[in-house]
């Protein structure tokens, strides 16, 4: 339990940073898991646009530090192999 004022507000925006960031990362393995689905069901037509959005949603969260920019990089390859096939 924080006994000083600063620690007692650390606490609570700790918290609040870590919700937000939870349901940012949640947000984001489902969006990724349902691209993924997407393209196994060969939904082919709006490939390319979903695509560039999970682009832009990776380099968003990687930027707010929600995952690793490596990790990003890696994702938006694998996503792009994936969509060759």
């Amino acid at each position: 339990m924080p006994h000083h004022k600063s620690a007692k507000k650390r606490l609570k925006t700790s918290d609040e940073r870590r919700q937000r960031n939870r349901a940012n990362r949640a947000q984001l393995r489902s969006s990724v898991k349902d691209f993924r689905r997407q393209v196994a069901s060969g939904a082919e037509g709006e490939q390319p646009a979903d695509l560039s959005r999970m682009y832009s949603l990776l380099d968003l969260q990687a930027r707010k530090g929600i995952i690793h920019p490596n990790k990003a990089a890696r994702l938006k390859s694998r996503l792009a192999a994936l969509g060759q096939k």
